[in-house]
This record gives C-alpha cells, structure tokens and sequence, in this order.
C-alpha cells in the first residue's frame, strides 16, 4: 500500500497534473454534485464516510495516490494530518426513535393509581366511621341530658301541684282523667229534686237525684229535664257541702235539658267545647253523682259512637255514644274530653236498659253540647227555646215498604199539628218530606237535625213527595211553643 510521503512526493507542484478525459471530468463532476446531498441524507454528521472509488478507475492516475484522492484534482494531502481509515459505505437509513419499555410504563402508572384509590377511599372510609362514632356518642350524651332536664322539670311540677291543686299542666297529647278531675270538680254539682205524684188521690213526695255543671259565672246550672221534673224543690251541693237552692229557669222535654239559676259567689264555670271534634276512639271522661249516693264519680271510657238516633216519646234524639259508664245519678253531669272541655251532658235515661227490660252494659249517652248550646241561650234568654219549629208528627219510611212501593225514603207525615207551619204551608198526612231548605231528609232523625239550622220567622222551601209526584211548598217557621 502507498504511504503518504510516497503521495507526496509524486504530487510536486511543478509538476503538471495531466488533466483527465472529457467523459471522466463529467463523471467526477457529477459525482461532486450529487453526494454532499446524499450524505447530508444518508449518514449521520458524525460518522460521515467518504465515497469510494470506483473499479472502473483503478487504473487511473489518481488512484495510487490515496483513498480520498479522488473526490477533486485540487486536493492535496497534509502529511503532518492523520487521515482516518476508509470505512466501507453503509447504506442509507433513516434513524426511528425507539420505544423502550412503554407496556411497563402503563402497567406501573395504573397500579399507582389503583394504589392511590384505594388509600384515599380508605382514608374517606375511616374518616366516616369516625364521623359516625363520634355522632352517636354526642347523640347519647345529649338525649342523656335531655332526659335528665326532663326529669328535674318533672319534680319541679310535682312539687308546685303540691303546694297548689289547682294548678294544672297539659301534656301535648291531652290531660290525665286526674288532671282533668282537678281542674273541673269544682265545677260540677249534685242535684237533688223534691217530687210529688199524685196516685189513687193521694199526694207522694219523693226525691230524684241528678247531676249538673256550672255553666256561667252568674250561676247558671245545666242538667237533665228528666231530672227536674215535676219537682217542687231544686237544690245544688258542691264538692265542698256547700248546699244552694235553685230555681228553674226553662227545659225542654224534646231535647231534655234544663237550666237552673243559683246565687253564689266565685263560681267557676267550665269550658265548653265542640263534639263535632269528637271521633270513634276519643278518650272521654264522664263526672257526676253517681246513683245518687256516689258524689262526685268520675268513670272513663271511649267514644263509641258520635250521631246515634234515639228515638223516645216519639222524637228522635242524636246522641254521643260511649263505653264510659252512665249510672242513674249521672244524668245532667258533663261528658269532658281529654282537654277538660265539656262536650256532651251525659244522660243515663237511656244507658240503664233497654225496651225490652235487658240491662245495658258498656253502652252510655250522653247529648252533644253542639246540638244544645244554642238551647240553653234560648232558655238564659227567654226561658224556652226559640228555635224553627213546623209543628208535624213524622216518623220513617219503612224501607221492605218504600222497595216494594216505589216509595222515597224520607219523614213519612203522620200528622201536621193544627195552627201551626206544616199545616200553613200545605203539608197534607201521608206526605213524605223529601228536602227542607236545600237539605235532603231521608229520615225523621234528618228532619231533626235541618231544623236547628233555622230559626222562628226563617222562610224556605219544602219538597214534598204525594201521590207519585214532587211538590215544592213554601213555609215559614214558627216559633217552637213553651211546654
């Protein structure tokens, strides 16, 4: 192989370098265009390589010169510069970055994350069950001292009623028949009657014993008209003895009540309330004189019914049924509920046995105070009640009959009373009164109560059913008379 003095000394610049043919300069001029591009492409910057000669060229000049020679006729070589060894041309590729490890990358980035869920949602987890411990624990401790309060206040309550009776507390679901006893005992009476009957021409005294409750401060007494009548004599006893005499100020046999008027002192009335609030299963406390020897009773039951029909002396009465026991002696005495309120007067006129002579246990009656109220002004007022009256005998439509017949139900009319509003307007017997005021009326008992909406003088309408057809009659009431 040639070394670089040999090069040297046969590139001599007196020398005249003899200038290839025309075809090899253009080739060699080619190739000096063409492969700075093609390096610049093909091989890194810092492994560059130099091209090779050609096999067709060995025989030229040049090429005993040195590897590189070939690329210009003006190159010379620097012997004092180390030129580096050829290297075979590689060919061109174009570099791709790698990828390495990219699966594991995901895999340990996921199991991070799942890692860091799960610490957080056992963080949340903990934190909760803490929260909640920590909860029940206060909860505990305030209903502990809730109760304790409750408890103190208790005692408190205890000891303020007594040192003073009167003094009542109502608990949010209603008194205790206890409470309810205290608060109203001194205002309810006993009744005692002087009677006198007259039999085989000779005259009998006896006594009739009842109860009563004091309606106002200026000592109106409401009790039973059963109680009171035919007696010569009323007096009054209070739960302390003391003993007053009454005078009768009106009744009403129909409704069967009575008021009576007592002179006294510091009376306490008692609290009306409403016995259209009343339902099956209301609790109701019932106060009296119980078979006129037990002062001052008190019996407890439940509302068993609220607008029984009675029917007695040829009316019909709507009553408060009850389980509390009404003995003889109770009639005339206030039915309370449970907030001490007076909402029916019991009446044990139809408690003790039936028509037939049974005995009757569990069932008592007692009259709504609803239905009454606006008697008893009537008999404070005027001393009768004043209320619309039609003046006609009724009684109910047997039903197998009304079916059979074609008949409506309704106040079949017996009977109008001469002189009075049934007649007046045209109301014949065997009529059936079907509607009065707008009001239907399918029994007696309706008729009853449709009346109580109206007073003396009021004017309406009356439906009549006569003879298969529906007539419309005006009628004015007149004012019920004083018996």
């Amino acid at each position: 192989m040639d070394t670089y003095e040999e090069n040297e000394q046969c590139a001599q610049p007196e020398e005249v370098i003899p200038q290839p043919e025309t075809e090899d300069m253009a080739q060699i001029q080619a190739e000096e265009t063409c492969q700075p591009e093609q390096e610049a492409v093909s091989q890194p910057e810092a492994e560059a390589t130099p091209p090779q000669p050609e096999a067709e060229d060995t025989d030229g000049y040049y090429h005993g010169v040195g590897t590189g020679a070939r690329e210009s006729t003006y190159v010379i070589v620097d012997p004092d510069v180390s030129q580096p060894e050829a290297t075979p041309e590689q060919p061109a590729r174009r570099p791709r970055p790698r990828k390495k490890g990219l699966g594991k990358k995901i895999l340990k980035c996921a199991i991070a994350s799942i890692l860091i869920i799960a610490l957080v949602s056992a963080a949340c987890g903990i934190s909760i069950v803490v929260t909640n411990t920590h909860w029940k624990v206060y909860t505990q401790l305030l209903q502990q001292n809730f109760d304790q309060q409750i408890q103190a206040l208790r005692q408190e309550l205890e000891e303020y009623q007594q040192k003073d009776a009167s003094l009542v507390i109502v608990p949010t679901e209603g008194l205790l028949p206890s409470q309810i006893y205290d608060k109203n005992i001194r205002s309810v009476v006993a009744v005692n009657c002087v009677v006198r009957t007259t039999e085989n021409g000779k005259v009998y005294e006896g006594e009739n014993a009842g109860s009563g409750f004091v309606l106002t401060k200026e000592g109106h007494i409401v009790t039973n008209h059963h109680v009171i009548e035919g007696s010569t004599s009323i007096s009054v006893t209070f739960i302390d003895g003391q003993q007053h005499k009454a005078q009768l100020i009106g009744s009403d046999a129909i409704h069967d009540i009575a008021l009576l008027k007592i002179v006294a002192d510091d009376l306490q009335p008692v609290t009306i309330g409403s016995s259209a609030s009343l339902r099956e299963g209301d609790q109701v406390i019932a106060i009296g004189n119980a078979l006129g020897e037990l002062s001052f009773s008190l019996t407890v039951g439940y509302v068993s019914g609220t607008d029984r029909a009675i029917a007695t002396d040829g009316s019909i009465t709507t009553m408060i049924q009850t389980d509390a026991s009404i003995n003889s002696g109770n009639s005339g005495g206030p039915l309370f509920n449970s907030r001490g309120e007076v909402v029916g007067i019991t009446t044990a006129k139809y408690s003790g046995q039936s028509s037939s002579g049974a005995s009757i246990e569990g069932i008592g009656f007692a009259l709504p105070i609803d239905n009454v109220i606006g008697m008893l002004q009537d008999l404070r007022q005027y001393g009768y009640i004043t209320g619309a009256y039609m003046g006609v005998m009724v009684q109910d439509v047997d039903p197998a009959a009304a079916e059979r017949y074609g008949f409506p139900r309704g106040a079949y009319v017996a009977e109008p009373t001469p002189g009075y509003a049934a007649e007046k307007a045209g109301i014949l017997p065997k009529d059936i009164i079907t509607n009065v005021g707008g009001y239907d009326i399918t029994c007696m008992s309706d008729l009853t109560r449709v009346l109580r909406n109206f007073k003396a003088g009021d004017e309406t309408t009356v439906v009549v059913w006569r003879s298969g057809q529906k007539i419309v009659l005006r009628i004015i009431f007149d004012e019920k008379p004083n018996t």
